[in-house]
């Protein structure tokens, strides 16, 4: 279906890749990884013809179409959510126009008349509407969202609507850049058990390993300029990948070894005449060897310490009858809740549950019509929204917003943590106005850990961030001593952290006291994730 060969590409002097070679299949499943920066995003620029390499070819099946999801996208008009899904919006004028391009100069016979017209036909045929809707209801929308205009919502909102769009299409090659960013755990799930059973080939990038450990079955490595092939999911890539570790540097250093033993006897005997020749013997074997480099060693999960918050009483937060509504919509009546002091808790349930109104109402940043919230002793709470940027001054620089947040940090423990987190160099002195969305999340997951408060309250703090960069967020939360509080799609991260599951659902809250697995088998649905976030 998909053949790379040989590919080089090198950008401003510095190559991203050379002799990258790679091969996707009728109905495979592979990930592309590798850290930030590597240029995973550029090889999925060179397949879909968008940049050219500097040498090497891309082959693709002539009949073989591509559909593929990007990071970002945005509405452009006053199109509705069932217009984008349906390609209605942009993509089947976009097509029509282009098969007439090319019906007029005779080119009715080329890969890309061929693809232009199996996408316009799969768009305009006469289930279309049904089809996009089943989608956009797995992927969270409601019924009444379908006619809503895409502009009144949100980008993440936006980038669903065009993912259903793609699965609508049924492409042969399915090429996805962190579909999961946008996603809630139970639009994620769906999405996962979708392409489980998706009858064509996935080529995603993706930074959601336990995503990647469910679909795929090939991992392609973008690791110090080469491609390197992996078969299996993602944790049996990094088992793979350390025993390959293990075996090169044994081999390295049996080399060196022996290296050292023959060059020590041509040194000691080489001036001296009836050991003259068999030292010149060793000098040409050591000249004959093939050299082994020394391997790099697997990167491993930034570890720091972080400083532990004051402890609260044993009561952190407690909401008594708590009514809660947007105009008519109720969220909550009579809510009442307790978090207790050292709890790990995770809130899950279905989209527009309620599950970031609770974390508002506890971090006191939304106000409800009746009932109280109460602080226990010395609570302080950290609440790191989905709104990133307005916990950052847009004036300060990156240092000075972590300077700022723990005055007994010195400059150099400042920049140890920053570059554990991928600032590096220069990046340390950008302006926090002109950082990405996933660099406004690592630097405010920086300024809580530098000086966490008690109570933290997380809503989706692993978007945006790469599989090293939240492993190195795990491992701080897990030495964490205070109360925490998360919502995230990302089941890993959940497992690793969560000592308590609280399930929103329909106005009503019940807690499990135990972690992820504990619930899904109080649940009844160990195999059945979604079942069990659905379930009233």
């Amino acid at each position: 279906m998909l053949t790379i060969r040989n590919l080089k590409k090198s950008h401003g002097g510095n190559t991203l890749f050379e002799n990258a070679s790679m091969q996707v299949n009728y109905g495979e499943r592979v990930a592309l990884i590798g850290p930030n920066g590597a240029g995973k995003s550029t090889i999925f620029s060179i397949i879909l013809k968008k940049q050219e390499p500097d040498s090497g070819t891309v082959e693709r099946d002539e009949w073989t179409m591509v559909g593929f999801l990007p990071q970002e996208a945005e509405a452009l008009g006053n199109e509705t959510v069932l217009d984008i899904a349906t390609g209605r919006a942009g993509e089947v004028p976009a097509l029509e126009k282009r098969l007439h391009e090319l019906e007029k100069a005779g080119i009715v016979d080329s890969a890309e008349y061929l693809e232009a017209h199996a996408k316009h036909e799969a768009l305009t045929n006469t289930k279309v509407d049904a089809k996009a809707k089943k989608m956009l209801v797995g992927l969270g929308y409601r019924d009444g969202d379908f006619e809503r205009p895409a502009k009144e919502m949100s980008g993440g909102w936006v980038m669903r609507a065009h993912l259903a769009r793609l699965l609508v299409m049924e492409p042969d090659l399915l090429m996805l850049d962190e579909p999961t960013n946008h996603l809630d755990l139970l639009s994620l799930l769906w999405l996962q058990n979708y392409l489980k059973t998706y009858s064509g080939a996935v080529l995603l990038i993706s930074h959601d390993r336990e995503f990647m450990d469910e679909i795929v079955e090939t991992v392609f490595e973008i690791n110090e300029k080469k491609l390197l092939e992996w078969k299996g999911n993602y944790t049996a890539y990094l088992e793979q990948r350390e025993a390959a570790y293990e075996q090169q540097n044994a081999a390295y250093k049996n080399q060196q070894k022996e290296i050292a033993s023959l060059r020590e006897f041509y040194d000691r005997f080489r001036q001296v005449a009836s050991k003259a020749s068999q030292a010149m013997s060793k000098l040409k074997q050591i000249e004959r060897m093939d050299i082994i480099e020394k391997p790099t060693a697997p990167k491993k999960p930034f570890r720091f310490i972080i400083p532990q918050p004051v402890r609260s009483g044993a009561r952190v937060v407690s909401l008594e009858n708590i009514h809660m509504a947007y105009g008519d919509h109720v969220v909550y009546r009579g809510l009442t809740l307790d978090v207790e002091r050292g709890e790990r808790t995770v809130l899950v349930g279905p989209n527009g549950s309620g599950k970031s109104t609770l974390m508002k109402i506890m971090a006191g940043v939304l106000e409800f019509q009746k009932g109280e919230r109460k602080l226990g002793l010395n609570t302080k709470i950290g609440y790191f929204s989905q709104h990133r940027s307005a916990t950052l001054d847009a004036e300060k620089s990156v240092l000075q917003e972590v300077m700022d947040a723990a005055g007994t940090l010195s400059e150099n423990e400042a920049r140890g943590i920053l570059g554990s987190f991928l600032f590096r160099k220069d990046d340390i002195y950008k302006k926090t106005a002109v950082l990405s969305g996933g660099e406004k999340t690592r630097l405010n997951l920086i300024k809580f850990l530098v000086d966490p408060p008690n109570l933290l309250l997380m809503d989706e703090p692993t978007t945006h961030l790469d599989i090293h960069t939240v492993e190195s967020l795990i491992l701080a939360l897990e030495h964490y001593e205070g109360t925490l509080v998360f919502i995230s799609h990302d089941v890993h991260f959940i497992r690793k952290l969560a000592t308590k599951v609280i399930h929103v659902n329909n106005g009503t809250v019940l807690p499990y006291s135990g972690g992820y697995e504990y619930f899904l088998e109080k649940t009844g649905s160990l195999g059945n994730e979604r079942a069990a976030l659905t379930s009233e």
